[in-house]
């Protein structure tokens, strides 16, 4: 039906004859000649139909917005100065010959080109929002971005298989989607949050270089970088350790970054431990743009009169320091707002101290209302730790050793961004390495895996899962770009006597062993190679590419918030019938029956 896409025509395709399909995106009528913009998933095309063929000229007359249009006609150089650089066919426009309405459109519910539309707007009219200009560059660049990954494997030996979307339900981290079974009443399928437990199988079965790009499922909260189904390229090897795995890996995200946005990331990537990244950055994903780091004081102010800081660096808690260079600056009302921030992450407040003049270490040369209940042996460490120079402000986040890292952490990316301490650089890609193998739930009183249960510990680390486990390391590794984690993986436990003492160590025991692992236990006895892989999210890394707000500008049909779908209003109700086959009855909240009753 076309001969060529709109936005691939140019000054090559001149005195050719074309035929082109798409939506009248804009009509214009310049007194006598009638200007048509049509609009396919490649660009824009502009159309010029003058009257010198009046049927057609009558027919283009009645057009009207996102009419669907056939038009045939002779590619011609734009008149000198009416050129449209910002067009790929900004060059050339069409003389119309012959003008066909495919299907009239009713009024859309918005203009395509205005983008002050709430979001709420767009998701309830999510087909006529994927027409947008900006929304079908964003799903074309989803596009190469999956075929570069796909082309990047498929050269490297790696093949694509397949894993069950129906599975069963092992709960280690997130909720799972429970499917109910029909034929097999009171049992319940899961859908898979990670094809983790498939891909470590189909290395026992012998298929040594595995991937996969699929759909998952975690029913958690959302925020804007998270989705109830999201997409991963799945990646499993065997026979290659961290060292190796961590090479083609990062070869791979280098090779999809140039061919798809032709951008070339460092070579190659740096790597910092998981302990320095909290340390400096207080954070396992920093963003190695913000120049900012925190510096360690909890050792110097542990006998200071300010039992702010003193109570958390006396009780296994930290207290660190944020040098802002020239702060000092800051309104009262900026340190506030600041204040309110660190909060959402648990802090109780935000001390910090203006240096004025670093030389005089009172009250005269650091102002703030803490600096007469710190004793001048602790301020002088803090001035030498942070370098802070007069001019400066300094920040202190003192509590807990999460609420620290996660709210200063948080504010240094907050300030560095908004005040400018950046590095000039556009990409900061980070491998962050030597993970801890558990951290301690203080809400289930247990140990729990900080990656998965299925990570292998560091060579000489395995004792201490028994003796020891927050001082056991993993051979687990995260790659962050930009602040973000695009991916995450570890070497895998290739040994079923290994994996018991990760489950020993978790609380799990046999009978919960056999019940949720048994199949994954069973296969490790039968010969298993040593095996290791990575995750990526598809969906964070084109959202980073295209630089929009949210993950769901980067995908056609995504969820809201609240986890709905505006577009077909799911989730629904369903019938009776439907409930009454699988064995289900709905139980209703009380106070919904009283207020039913009311009514």
């Amino acid at each position: 039906m076309r001969t060529h896409y709109c936005g691939q025509l140019n000054a090559s395709h001149i005195d050719q004859i074309v035929t082109l399909c798409g939506w009248n995106h804009r009509r214009r009528d310049h007194g006598g000649v009638i200007f048509i913009d049509l609009r396919d998933r490649e660009g824009l095309a502009q159309v010029v139909c003058d009257p010198d063929r009046p049927e057609m000229f009558a027919l283009a007359e009645s057009v009207r917005g996102e009419y669907v249009l056939k038009i045939t006609g002779k590619v011609r150089r734009r008149p000198a100065g009416t050129e449209n650089p910002n067009m790929p066919s900004g060059e050339v426009e069409i003389l119309c010959h012959e003008l066909e309405v495919l299907n009239a459109a009713v009024t859309p519910p918005f203009q395509l080109d205005d983008d002050n539309l709430s979001e709420n707007v767009r998701l309830v009219n999510r087909v006529i929002d994927l027409r947008r200009p900006q929304m079908q560059k964003n799903m074309m660049l989803r596009y190469k971005t999956a075929r570069a990954f796909r082309r990047f494997l498929d050269d490297n030996g790696f093949i694509d298989i397949e894993t069950p979307m129906l599975t069963k339900s092992t709960p280690e981290g997130a909720r799972d989607y429970l499917v109910p079974s029909r034929v097999h009443p009171g049992q319940f399928f899961a859908l898979p949050q990670s094809p983790q437990l498939f891909k470590q199988l189909l290395m026992v079965a012998g298929f040594d270089r595995y991937y996969q790009i699929v759909k998952c499922f975690r029913d958690e909260d959302l925020r804007a970088d998270r989705q109830p189904e999201f997409t991963q390229v799945d990646i499993e090897t065997s026979f290659m350790d961290e060292a190796q795995i961590t090479a083609i890996i990062e070869k791979l995200i280098r090779y999809v970054f140039k061919d798809a946005i032709a951008v070339d990331l460092p070579d190659p990537f740096p790597r910092m431990s998981y302990a320095e990244a909290m340390r400096r950055f207080g954070s396992d994903k920093p963003d190695l743009r913000v120049t900012l780091e925190l510096t360690e004081v909890t050792d110097a102010v542990q006998d200071v009169a300010f039992k702010v800081f003193s109570g958390p660096a006396t009780s296994g808690g930290r207290v660190a320091a944020l040098r802002i260079p020239g702060g000092a600056t800051l309104t009262r009302g900026e340190i506030d707002g600041y204040t309110e921030f660190v909060k959402i992450y648990g802090a109780k407040g935000l001390a910090y101290i203006k240096v004025n003049d670093a030389s005089k270490l009172n009250e005269e040369g650091l102002q703030s209302p803490i600096v007469k209940n710190i004793h001048e042996a602790a301020l002088k460490t803090i001035v030498e730790r942070t370098g802070a120079q007069s001019g400066d402000l300094i920040f202190f986040g003192a509590d807990k050793t999460k609420v620290v890292n996660d709210a200063l952490g948080a504010l240094r990316s907050k300030i560095g961004h908004e005040k400018g301490y950046l590095n000039g650089k556009a990409w900061e890609p980070l491998w962050v390495v030597d993970f801890p193998m558990f951290e301690y739930s203080e809400e289930d009183k247990r140990w729990t895996a900080c990656h998965h249960p299925f990570t292998s510990p560091k060579d000489g680390h395995e004792e201490l899962m028994a003796t020891n486990p927050g001082e056991c390391l993993a051979k687990a590794y995260d790659l962050a770009l930009n602040g973000w984690e695009i991916g995450g993986g570890s070497v895998r436990i290739h040994k079923a006597d290994v994996q018991a003492k990760v489950f020993e160590a978790l609380g799990i025991g046999e009978e919960e062993q056999r019940l949720k692992f048994g199949f994954l236990l069973d296969a490790l006895r039968y010969g298993a190679p040593p095996h290791g892989g990575l995750a990526f999210g598809l969906d964070r890394i084109v959202t980073m590419m295209t630089g929009a707000e949210s993950i769901r500008d980067v995908i056609a049909f995504p969820k809201t918030q609240r986890a709905q779908c505006l577009l077909t209003d799911a989730p629904s109700g369903v019938d009776e019938k439907q409930l009454r086959e699988l064995h289900i009855r709905l139980r209703q909240k009380v106070e919904t029956q009283v207020e039913v009753g009311k009514g």
